[in-house]
């Protein structure tokens, strides 16, 4: 197994790295490269970031001796080669498949993961409290963040930045900086560290002047110390401070991402500082893989692609694209219209809008709160903001959707994408909360459609037929099942079958395409049951309770959290009928949904159709 990895192959701990050569570190690089590619064209997963990384990944763990020292990744998608070289390289084919390796850093699943990540800019506060938690207990050793420029971008990066940076022990700050996130960067900070790299001669400047300080007799060292602790600006003219400096941190860099010698010096270099450090180094995204060079984005987060090529095994049409589209539609016509993305441009199906509505495109990088606020600016203006965004990620701005929308009663749209399982990605990306969040802001209304149509009907019902906050939430991928003989008749709800039926199914989303097929099944077995189907899921239409009252069994099904969910809002107005009935909530109760497929995820909730058939006969 595994033959053509002579390296990597030995490599069951990090000790092992610790007596290579040169060469044989070179050599280990290639073959983490050639192994990257490999699996990600399987499993799908994060193939540019982590080919970025190899040579970092490879001299830190050469240079400190985890799990004793302790590496926090940020986001934590670029920690593959992390996990390989701690003794999961056996296991590394199984990687974001169901029962396999996370593709995220993990602490149930080694003890070399400090961290569990998936979320950006958490790095740097993480560690921060880990080395203090060890200075506390009298343990010395190194704590490392390793934090991307796109992280950077998000307000929680530089809270962690300003607590730490009195911190007095060993605590180092990695910066790898490959020019973007997810999309390309956007703001200060990037154009900072443009200017950083563009100008690199800081350290050496730093380095020649204290030598030369102290060769000079008697008063040299004295003024090496006034210099290092002044505020002057001959200090600043001197030492060409960087922001990293104002905020008690000591900057080394850039240092060149993929050469091992200075990637050594640079790691060495920083242990020996006293105080937090802050090392700056310069990667390249994609490295080793020309597809992924000279397509970043793509290559991000990517499906199962064919080596040779890089081309996607498999290509549809998705709820993504369809909302851009329909968002360019808009805007055409709606000068009022803008666009606001969080570093996902691409992810979101913002690319078009972006081009050709450049005035009314907002990329505000790793920032949903601030997303969601600058959205809320803009309504109160008169303009009509759409921000999309990973439901997920939208979790980050549940303050400033109360206080700042809600509250406010200012007209902005969420455009909730990969709402529901994700799958692979795992516990920290499933869209499973957004509803349940969305539910207790009062003056809300939440759109969840089950196909492009509605889709393109939603976006128009939250742009012209709301004025407050409203959101309009879809799955991951594209449309699903759709019978023949059902029409759509309203944006608020339908019902699929006889009105009268003893049996009833109430679900939203995409899994009413699930609810049709097990309908189909039941029927088979002479079992008749009706559909509501919700499309504005937030407020309820009393009509469609009024309707699903009628039945004697009513089992509602739900693509997220149950508790505080729109099946308990159901179950509030049902009970106002008076009328007598069986009322079953299935959802996903009070857990997080690990990795796997979609499919695989469903079918373990009893989601999909056949759990749906399984669920209603067991209760009749």
């Amino acid at each position: 197994m595994d033959n053509e990895y002579k390296i990597l192959s030995t490599i069951k701990s990090p000790k092992d790295i610790k007596s290579l050569s040169h060469s044989e570190l070179e050599s280990l690089c290639a073959e983490i490269r050639e192994k990257l590619i490999e699996v990600v064209s399987v499993n799908g997963g994060h193939l540019a970031s982590n080919l970025g990384i190899v040579e970092l990944t490879v001299m830190m763990h050469k240079c400190f001796n985890c799990p004793k020292d302790s590496i926090v990744w940020d986001v934590g998608h670029q920690s593959y080669v992390h996990k390989m070289l701690t003794g999961r390289f056996d296991r590394i084919d199984t990687i974001r498949t169901k029962d396999g390796l996370a593709g995220f850093p993990k602490r149930s699943e080694s003890k070399y993961d400090a961290f569990n990540a998936g979320h950006s800019s958490t790095s740097i506060s993480a560690a921060y409290g880990i080395a203090t938690a060890k200075n506390l207990k009298g343990e010395s050793s190194y704590t490392i963040a390793v934090i991307g420029d796109g992280s950077l971008t998000g307000g929680l990066a530089y809270e962690g930045l300003n607590n730490a940076g009195r911190y007095k022990k060993n605590f180092i700050v990695i910066l790898n900086d490959n020019k973007m996130s997810i999309s390309n960067n956007v703001g200060a900070m990037a154009k900072t560290l443009s200017h950083m790299r563009i100008k690199p001669t800081y350290l050496r400047v730093k380095r020649r002047t204290e030598k030369l300080l102290s060769h000079i007799p008697l008063i040299g060292n004295f003024f090496k110390k006034v210099l290092r602790h002044s505020k002057s600006k001959l200090k600043n003219l001197i030492y060409k401070n960087t922001l990293f400096d104002f905020l008690g941190y000591t900057y080394l860099g850039p240092v060149d991402g993929h050469d091992l010698d200075e990637l050594e010096n640079a790691l060495n270099a920083a242990k020996k500082c006293s105080g937090p450090v802050l090392l700056h180094v310069v990667t390249k995204k994609g490295k080793g893989y020309e597809p992924a060079e000279s397509r970043p984005r793509e290559f991000h987060g990517i499906g199962k692609f064919d080596i040779d090529t890089g081309e996607p095994l498999s290509s549809h049409k998705g709820f993504s694209a369809v909302f851009g589209k329909r968002l360019c539609e808009l805007a055409q016509k709606d000068r009022k219209i803008c666009a606001i993305t969080a570093a996902m441009t691409l992810g979101t199906g913002l690319s078009e809008f972006s081009r050709k509505y450049r005035n009314r495109f907002f990329d505000v990088g790793i920032a949903e709160e601030h997303a969601v606020t600058f959205a809320c600016g803009l309504a109160s203006k008169g303009m009509i903001p759409f921000f999309a965004v990973y439901s997920t990620f939208l979790q980050r701005s549940f303050d400033q959707l109360i206080h700042d929308a809600a509250i406010q009663k200012l007209h902005i749209v969420l455009c909730v994408d990969r709402a529901g399982i994700v799958g692979s990605d795992g516990e920290t990306h499933q869209g499973t909360f957004d509803a349940s969040m969305l539910n207790t802001i009062p003056d809300t209304t939440i759109y969840s459609p089950c196909y492009f149509d509605e889709l393109r009907h939603s976006l128009n019902a939250a742009a012209y037929m709301c004025d407050s906050l409203v959101a309009v939430r879809y799955p991951r991928g594209g449309e699903l099942y759709k019978p023949d003989d059902f029409e759509r008749s309203s944006i608020d709800f339908d019902v699929y079958g006889d009105e009268n039926a003893d049996i009833c199914l109430v679900t939203y989303g995409r899994l009413f395409s699930y609810a049709c097929k097990a309908k189909e099944e039941l029927s088979k077995q002479g079992i008749e049951i009706k559909i509501v189907k919700l499309c504005r899921i937030k407020p309820i239409d009393c009509k469609a309770v009024e309707i699903a009252s009628r039945s004697k069994r009513i089992f509602f099904f739900e693509e997220s959290l149950v508790a505080g969910g729109i099946a308990e809002s159901f179950s509030y107005e049902l009970k106002k009928t008076g009328r007598n009935y069986y009322y079953k909530i299935h959802g996903i109760k009070d857990h997080f949904v690990r990795h796997e497929s979609v499919e695989e995820a469903l079918g373990e909730l009893k989601l999909d159709d056949s759990g749906m058939v399984e669920i209603i006969k067991e209760n009749i």
